[in-house]
């Protein structure tokens, strides 16, 4: 089965991007797990695997606004991200609550420092 290994994007501002996920992240149990000079910083479980996540300094921030959403275990972690984000510097692009996907999306939304918007998800009934 083919999953999705790892995502990675330039930002504008590395370091204020990088407070900001290290900070909004941080209630989904993700880390800063390895960071290189200054160029790079990945994100990920701290559970012994690898990055997912990562965001450059170099290179030309995407065009458009990004979508990604991390998963959570729980609708209260949704929650948790949603006001560290906020707290972080990001913009509500959607409070946390259910949504019309399907019976037990519990979603929600913020811009990052770059205006991407970023979301934590629960698929799990309440």
């Amino acid at each position: 089965m083919a999953v999705l290994d790892h995502v990675g994007f330039a930002v504008a501002d590395y370091d204020r991007s990088k407070a900001f996920y290290e900070a909004a992240l941080a209630p989904l149990g993700y880390t800063l797990l390895m960071e290189f000079s200054g160029a790079a910083a990945g994100f990920g479980k701290d559970d012994g695997g690898r990055p997912s996540f990562f965001i450059e300094a170099h290179g030309e921030p995407p065009q458009g606004r990004l979508h990604i959403a991390f998963g959570a275990d729980s609708r209260e972690l949704v929650d948790a991200f949603h006001a560290a984000a906020l707290e972080a510097g990001g913009t509500d692009n959607g409070a946390p609550g259910p949504r019309w996907y399907h019976d037990d999306y519990y979603g929600g939304y913020v811009l990052d420092p770059d205006g991407h918007n970023i979301e934590a998800v629960c698929h799990k009934p309440s």
